[in-house]
């Protein structure tokens, strides 16, 4: 369950056509332009496809662009996702157990890597289309457990992040206190394995 939502959280990040996604794309991009690094504290709230609260908690987010992301749940259960520029390790302290995957394979279950990635053929992955001060991204496969993706800014401040997946499942993360990187939370991005956690390696290169 743990891993899931940790999976459904880095996953964040109506059907439009191609002339409206190339629009609305260029818009986002210039948005996350803006937004080359941050740390914020979040808030989540998960509900079922009836509305119903299934988990409510909060941690810390932060980014940096090039491919580089920190989630850290710390309610009600702590888990940890970092993305250190090449892979993203999956944490979780209670099972003491950690998952590592290549950066290209979280691209392909996850859109919310727009938010740290500019390469053009991932965002050729996505329709994007602008709703007020929020953009709603679809995946153009259906393969990715994730329905849709929901980012909103207040100037450019992001402000709120939502995803929807296939079971019907709303994963919703308001975020506060936004800041800019300091030097020393660039260590945020650097995972060092605990003693004694088991590993479980799905990268490419360590399966071939």
């Amino acid at each position: 369950m743990l891993k899931g939502i940790a999976l459904a959280s880095l996953s964040i990040l109506v059907s439009a056509s191609v002339s409206v996604w190339a629009d609305d794309g260029a818009s986002l991009k210039q948005k996350l332009a803006q937004l080359d690094n941050l740390k914020a504290n979040f808030s989540q709230t998960v509900t079922d496809i009836n509305g119903k609260t299934i988990q409510q908690g909060g941690g810390t987010f932060a980014l940096a662009v090039p491919n580089q992301f920190y989630w850290h749940l710390t309610q009600p259960d702590e888990s940890l996702i970092v993305a250190d520029g090449s892979d993203v390790w999956i944490y979780n302290p209670f099972a003491e157990e950690v998952s590592v995957m290549d950066f290209n394979q979280a691209i392909e279950a996850s859109p919310i890597a727009l938010l740290v990635h500019r390469d053009e053929q991932t965002w050729d992955r996505y329709q994007v289309s602008a709703k007020g001060d929020c953009y709603q991204i679809l995946p153009k496969a259906d393969d990715t457990g994730v329905t849709q993706v929901e980012v909103c800014f207040k100037g450019q401040t992001l402000t709120k992040m939502q995803l929807d997946d296939q079971q019907g499942n709303t994963s919703q993360f308001i975020l506060s206190g936004q800041q800019s990187l300091t030097s020393k939370d660039k260590q945020l991005f650097q995972f060092i394995v605990p003693e004694g956690v088991d590993i479980d390696d799905q990268r490419l290169n360590a399966l071939n």
